[in-house]
């Protein structure tokens, strides 16, 4: 592993690859070019490093493709999921590329032969499309095939320069970092659009370590809105990798994100055999039915979107819905994603989910919905962080974690919105270490501090109309100065006696002054 320094060099130099090769392109655009780049270099190693088996003899990229048998393809597909002959490999194309007039379709070649390569084989679904938002042939790189080649090798070129170290030894890391932290500075400078697909690192590793705590091992881990697979990722982080038995599962509406989760899992060395993220609407389109249920479930969804809900008469005897008795509001589906989060965990499990704070007081379906969350006791902690943590809003969210094996009634309540649970930064918020374990001590230990944390019974809660907001159960502290009042009045009775001491001295003077 690199030091930190050497990986903030490292990422200095990608973002200002990024930066000075758009050109006119807006940034948000162009991250499909450096990001395939990246993926497409990332893959060639990794393949190359796969076929050579430590054999130091054996130099992949220099190879003959004529040299490679069906044999040894097809024993590569099943493995890896995928095949690159030598002349495909990203070191070899982009040697040439400043001097390639056919740059921008050899690409595409290339691409098309990758994916295809998985045609017929277990992985065909993991690796269809992966390079579909990587058009090396689009207008957005030029008007002309001379300036699509220009921009092209640029890219390569630059992204060719870029010091990995020893694939063996620390390339892994260092791509899956890379990545996601090209994402996350896509992320901030695009708004809401980039906040709707990326969760920030540090809030990623608090939910993931909610859901996952206290479980020695998972069978596997869920994100019903997957976005660029963060939190799935953060997961595999921060735990060994046998805690996680059958791997990461995920939907995403959005194809072009959905690619970008599928990459992130190769980066992160997660093979197609491990993970499964699909694509669809998860809400009226689940797809991952039949691999439920899940230990662990963790989620960021889109804050308060419309969705069909009443309007789809069908819905209200879904399994996911029909327990509650009734749909979340159809222009704010927040509860339909906590539901369906709720029916796809097992009973042994956890799901942490970010939650808009509104859903968690106001009236109508949403009341319902949490008397049926409490009355069943599937509600352990709801947790208020910071304010302007993520990106695109400056809202402080909640975090809500849900639990089938409770043993108490009563659902805790953490406020970690204030000054000592995050750390001030210049354009978001920031959770560090020493916050997060904070806040994890405090869900461990189920301890009431004072401002702070409180559990509360259920039947109280039900007193409340099943107001989950945790304002309405943990006491802010008043950091008013406390006031003598006795005191107070005896030093305002000796001023109204100074005032009335000199009041007297004036009028004498002014009898003086008038004689």
């Amino acid at each position: 592993m690199t030091s930190i320094n050497q990986r903030a060099e490292l990422q200095a130099k990608i973002w200002r690859i990024a930066n000075d090769v758009r050109g006119s392109v807006d940034g948000w655009d162009f991250k499909h070019f450096v990001l395939g780049t990246l993926f497409y270099r990332f893959i060639s190693e990794n393949f190359a490093t796969y076929i050579e088996g430590g054999d130091e003899s054996i130099d992949y990229a220099k190879l003959s493709d004529d040299v490679i048998t069906p044999e040894i393809k097809e024993d590569a597909i099943k493995t890896k999921g995928y095949f690159i002959y030598p002349s495909q490999l990203f070191v070899n194309v982009a040697k040439t590329a400043n001097t390639n007039t056919n740059l921008n379709t050899d690409l595409k070649s290339i691409f098309d032969a990758i994916e295809g390569s998985a045609n017929g084989y277990p992985s065909e679904p993991d690796i269809k499309g992966l390079f579909a938002d990587f058009d090396t042939t689009s207008s957005r790189l030029g008007n002309t095939v001379e300036g699509k080649n220009d921009r092209l090798a640029k890219v390569l070129k630059g992204i060719e320069e870029l010091n990995f170290g020893n694939f063996e030894d620390n390339q892994i890391d260092l791509f899956g970092d890379a990545y996601e932290f090209l994402i996350s500075n896509y992320a901030a400078n695009a708004g809401k659009s980039g906040g709707e697909f990326f969760t920030p690192q540090t809030i990623s590793k608090l939910i993931a370590q909610l859901a996952m705590h206290g479980q020695t091992s998972v069978n596997k881990i869920y994100d019903p809105a997957a976005g660029s697979g963060s939190l799935l990722l953060q997961a595999k982080k921060h735990f060994d990798n046998h805690i996680i038995e059958e791997g990461f599962f995920g939907q995403e509406v959005n194809h072009t994100t959905y690619n970008l989760a599928r990459m992130n899992m190769f980066l992160h060395n997660v093979n197609y055999d491990k993970f499964n993220i699909v694509l669809g609407d998860t809400l009226l389109n689940p797809q991952l039915g039949d691999a439920k249920p899940f230990d662990a479930i963790v989620s960021n969804p889109p804050y308060s979107i419309k969705w069909i809900g009443s309007d789809d008469p069908t819905l209200i005897n879904d399994d996911r819905f029909a327990p509650a008795g009734v749909l979340a509001p159809k222009s704010k589906a927040d509860f339909a994603f906590v539901l369906h989060a709720l029916s796809y965990l097992s009973s042994k499990g956890r799901a942490a989910i970010v939650c808009f704070p509104g859903i968690f007081y106001r009236g109508g379906a949403e009341q319902k919905i949490r008397k049926y969350l409490v009355d069943n006791n599937f509600v352990e902690t709801v947790i208020s962080v910071a304010p302007n943590l993520f990106f695109g809003t400056t809202i402080a969210v909640n975090i809500l974690v849900l639990s089938k094996s409770k043993t108490d009634n009563t659902t805790q309540f953490i406020d970690a919105s204030g000054e000592g649970f995050f750390k001030k930064a210049t354009n978001t918020n920031v959770l560090t270490d020493k916050h997060i374990e904070k806040i994890m001590k405090l869900f461990d230990n189920k301890e009431d501090v004072d401002h702070i944390a409180v559990s509360v019974d259920n039947d109280k809660i039900a007193e409340n109309d099943y107001n989950l907001s945790v304002t309405s159960y943990v006491e802010a502290e008043d950091t008013r100065e406390v006031i003598d009042i006795v005191e107070l009045n005896a030093e305002i009775s000796e001023t109204v006696a100074k005032i009335d001491k000199l009041r007297a001295d004036i009028d004498e003077i002014v009898k003086v002054v008038s004689r």
